[in-house]
């Protein structure tokens, strides 16, 4: 079996033609800390753009999973991790409106993969910018009642109460 390697990001439009056109796969973290909150960041784009969302993102072509991961992990939360730091928590499916492009006439689809990690708040350096404004935590009881949080994020909870 050969080893994958991870290729160039796509252009953007192609990358809008495959939006358009496949389910994406992404990695969701929900990442709890020593007092049982819930990690949440502002969302600046699409989908979800104007929403408290947890971190994640997507599985890049020919990446393996573990090697997302740990890139993801790096890039959303600052602190490269294994996959099995991660207790999985199943598959879920994301549905959009809205795309990256903010184009008209398609949406988003993800299949994602979501993990929980325990954290201390101290072991992350939280990046400002191209994804989040800001980052909070929350009780996910508090989670499930936020209409601020998407309902995406909320339904990671809600077989949990």
């Amino acid at each position: 079996m050969s080893n994958p390697t991870s290729q160039q990001p796509l252009a953007f439009s192609d990358f809008m033609q495959v939006v358009q056109n496949a389910p994406l796969v992404s990695i969701d973290l929900i990442i709890e800390n020593q007092a049982g909150e819930i990690l949440l960041g502002f969302r600046r784009n699409e989908p979800a753009g104007g929403f408290w969302f947890v971190p994640g993102g997507r599985v890049l072509k020919n990446e393996r999973l573990d090697d997302a991961f740990r890139r993801l992990t790096q890039a959303e939360i600052g602190i490269a991790l294994p996959r099995s730091a991660g207790e999985w928590l199943g598959v879920y499916e994301h549905f959009y409106d809205t795309n990256a492009g903010r184009l008209d006439g398609f949406g988003t689809h993800y299949v994602v993969l979501a993990y929980r990690l325990r954290l201390t708040a101290d072991q992350l350096q939280l990046p400002l910018g191209e994804q989040h404004d800001q980052y909070r935590w929350q009780q996910p009881a508090d989670v499930l009642t936020d209409a601020s949080v998407h309902y995406h994020s909320r339904a990671y909870f809600e077989s949990n109460t």
